[in-house]
């Protein structure tokens, strides 16, 4: 296990070069590419022929997680590729009919989808939050597609099985928010107050980071989209039991149920600080039997990583490619 204590070295760097890379800054449109049942918006910086890293995000989180990454990356001839999930920003759905489906094999397909889509044999995937776990899953059950892993708390491949299982009851007060999305009243709130809740769980899960209110707008205008209530509600119903997935998705299910190993080469990474339930560091060493390391990133790093504590991160996918 590695300590790094760098919070804070890339502050006030890199801001304008990765808001212009992003294309969200300079009047430069986000690119757009049809794939599975998406059309997906995605960010993408770096040479074409440059060797490909999928950055993933989480709830609630958008994009902007990767603005100090993406350059890091890109100037080290990376091509560097950010889309927004299902349910975030301006990516959409094709069909009107599709089921607005947030499970986590739904996420993870997008993710083969879009390498696909954009001709990619293989990526080094990195991720936080839901981000991670899509990245775990297309590293678990698809390993010939990933270059190479950095996973933010882990190894977070779960089931509807594990789901139901009671825990003590200071981690079930952790997850509040999952119980309050179970109820009508829940989904209610959320749809009214998606951005103050949102907030709010930016603070608890970092809660030394002082992010100010415009970097927060960055990322809270992704919550405008129009699925993006019934994708969030429905992937923490669906952990819990009590929302059906889509059929389509029940054989990759049954081989996440059975707790899949990740054989390919892999950080896995913590903040200090995270103030989200996240599993100890030791009690998934075993499920990682390629190339492996973990590193514990000090100072004050809370749940978002990529934003808190960006060169670290970054760094990990150098390392790792």
């Amino acid at each position: 296990m590695q300590g790094i204590d760098r919070r804070g070295v890339l502050r006030g760097t890199a801001v304008t070069l990765a808001a212009t890379q992003l294309g969200l800054g300079a009047g430069i449109p986000l690119k757009r590419i049809k794939a599975g049942v998406l059309d997906v918006a995605y960010a993408e910086a770096g040479p074409v022929d440059g060797k490909p890293v999928l950055l993933l995000h989480g709830w609630p989180y958008d994009v902007h997680a990767f603005d100090e990454v993406s350059p890091i990356l890109a100037d080290r001839g990376h091509r560097v590729i950010m889309p927004y999930l299902r349910g975030y920003g301006p990516t959409r759905f094709l069909d009107s009919e599709t089921m607005r489906n947030g499970q986590p094999a739904a996420l993870a397909t997008d993710a083969v989808a879009l390498l696909d889509a954009l001709k990619l044999r293989r990526a080094l995937l990195a991720g936080f939050d839901w981000g991670a776990r899509t990245a775990d899953i297309v590293a678990a059950l698809w390993p010939e597609r990933v270059a190479g892993l950095v996973a933010v708390s882990g190894y977070l491949i779960g089931s509807q099985q594990v789901g139901r299982q009671p825990l003590p009851p200071q981690a079930e007060l952790q997850w509040w928010y999952q119980f309050y999305f179970a109820t009508e009243r829940g989904r209610l709130g959320y749809e009214t107050s998606r951005h103050d809740f949102n907030k709010l769980i930016w603070r608890l899960a970092s809660p030394q980071w002082k992010f100010d209110d415009a970097v927060y707008a960055k990322s809270a205008a992704a919550f405008d989209n129009p699925d993006h209530v019934a994708i969030v509600i429905h992937n923490y119903r669906w952990r819990l039991g009590l929302a059906e997935g889509e059929a389509k998705y029940d054989e990759v299910e049954r081989r996440l149920a059975g707790v899949p190993v990740i054989s390919v080469p892999t950080i896995t990474m913590e903040g200090d600080a995270n103030g989200a339930p996240h599993p100890p560091p030791p009690t998934y060493r075993a499920k990682f039997t390629g190339r492996y390391e973990h590193r514990t990133i000090s100072g004050g790093i809370g749940h978002n990583l990529p934003q808190e504590a960006p060169r670290d991160f970054a760094t990990a996918i150098l390392d790792i490619s």
